[in-house]
């Protein structure tokens, strides 16, 4: 009996999916999204994408924030978008260079990507998309996590691997990394959820 080879599946065949398909494509397998968020979920993106946003805005920085459904297609050195076999959508992406910027969404990687966790998806972004944006090296990978309330922050060194993450809770304040003087208080965040 022959063994049978799984289809790799490309950002090609992922523009060829429905419209209102809630997928992600990676290392070219496809994996259903959670449905919808819950609120509390929403109100996190909500709030980080306000202060954050905010932040860019009155300081005049040239990065933007976008939230999911927002597609960020990481390609390999000298491939062809159409041939990337990684294409996820964070809850918030924050892109400094902007001729990544397409209609569609990214093309490279973002200089930072927070993830908040649905509860149906645990795995999907404290390993698979950790590796990911590990080998892909985003500069900075926050993973929030509602239902415990805390907070770890994934910094990139000397362009090669993470630090060892940062853990926090939702009574600290938090720094951005990547910009020098953004600090977030999830205690604030957490009086309005």
């Amino acid at each position: 009996m022959e063994a049978r080879i799984p289809k790799i599946y490309t950002y090609a065949d992922y523009l060829q999916l429905p419209e209102d398909a809630r997928v992600e494509l990676i290392e070219g397998v496809i994996y259903d999204m959670s449905p919808a968020p819950s609120r509390v979920h929403q109100k996190i993106v909500s709030e980080l994408t306000i202060t954050i946003g905010s932040y860019l805005r009155q300081n005049k920085k040239a990065c933007e924030i976008y939230t999911a459904p927002f597609d960020v297609v990481l390609i390999e050195g000298g491939q062809d978008e159409k041939q990337a076999i990684n294409v996820v959508q964070p809850d918030i992406s924050i892109i400094c260079d902007k001729r990544k910027l397409t209609d569609k969404g990214c093309v490279g990687v973002p200089e930072m990507i927070i993830e908040v966790v649905s509860e149906s998806n645990f795995s999907h972004d404290y390993i698979r998309k950790l590796n990911l944006y590990t080998q892909f090296k985003v500069k900075e990978y926050w993973i929030v996590n509602p239902k415990n309330q805390t907070i770890l922050v994934y910094r990139l060194i000397d362009n090669e691997d993470y630090l060892p993450p940062e853990a926090y809770t939702f009574s600290d304040k938090v720094k951005v990394g990547i910009f020098e003087d953004l600090i977030i208080d999830f205690a604030q965040i957490k009086e309005v959820l």
